[in-house]
């Protein structure tokens, strides 16, 4: 009798330790990423599941098309756009979570060629016109491409360009485009060509900032993920030194 008395306290004992003991569950983040941050994405979610144990399920494309898969009911927890209006359209919209946005980088534009020596330290190459096809991400879609059509208006280009523009659904696609020389040159982000602080491939001009408006890359909480503890603790480690840390390596400036 006495062993049956003792039986139920001994359980619960032994059912508090395991609670106590056992990692916090592990929960999962689906994010909406602009294509432009799929690099120093990865590193961020190699670290960031390390040191929580949370999952994080990346989806890459234009903020244009992501927002539009947003307003369609795709089931996403964060959105990390490559500008401020998106994720301010989508707060405006009760999309997202009102007080949860904010800005995690500023990014750099490059014009750039796979070619050494194609493309000069000041980007007079787009004078010469000794190109056939210039990469550009849809002005409409993608935030750098709207910095790209802003940079060849500002340089009373973007007129004479257009029979040699070709444009990229994405910046992703842009890349492409010039990485395997279908286009001899394009704009594209500092973070595609960019690794640890350096670019060892090519030849490119670095866009002066003061050619188009600043890329201020914003991330926003998600309606459906107000309750979500990954999704909260995600947006926070991209606030971290270890994530800004990594954001610079890829040519990022921080806000």
């Amino acid at each position: 009798m006495n062993l049956l008395v003792m039986r139920g306290p001994v359980i619960a004992i032994a059912f508090l330790f395991s609670l106590i003991s056992a990692p916090a569950s592990a929960g999962e983040v689906r994010a909406a990423v602009a294509s432009n941050f799929a690099a120093p994405m990865e590193r961020i979610v190699a670290l960031f599941e390390k040191d929580s144990g949370h999952r994080v399920m990346v989806s890459l494309g234009s903020s244009g098309k992501l927002y539009s898969q947003i307003k369609g009911g795709a089931p996403f927890d964060v959105m990390l756009a490559a500008d401020e209006v998106t994720p301010k359209q989508l707060l405006q919209e009760r999309l997202a979570v009102a007080g949860s946005r904010f800005v995690y980088a500023t990014g750099r534009m490059v014009l750039w060629s796979a070619q050494p020596g194609f493309v000069d330290e000041k980007g007079m190459v787009l004078n010469n016109g000794n190109f056939n096809r210039l990469a550009i991400a849809d002005p409409k879609l993608a935030p750098y491409g709207m910095a790209a059509k802003e940079t060849l208006e500002r340089l009373v280009m973007w007129n004479a360009m257009q029979r040699k523009l070709v444009k990229g659904e994405n910046i992703t696609q842009t890349y492409q485009f010039v990485a395997t020389e279908n286009a001899e040159l394009g704009f594209v982000a500092l973070s595609q060509i960019m690794r640890d602080g350096k670019v060892d491939a090519g030849s490119w001009w670095l866009v002066p900032s003061e050619m188009h408006k600043p890329i201020r890359q914003s991330a926003v909480l998600l309606s459906g993920a107000k309750d979500t503890i990954a999704a909260q603790s995600f947006l926070a480690f991209l606030k971290s030194d270890k994530a800004r840390k990594v954001m610079r390596g890829f040519g990022y400036e921080m806000p």
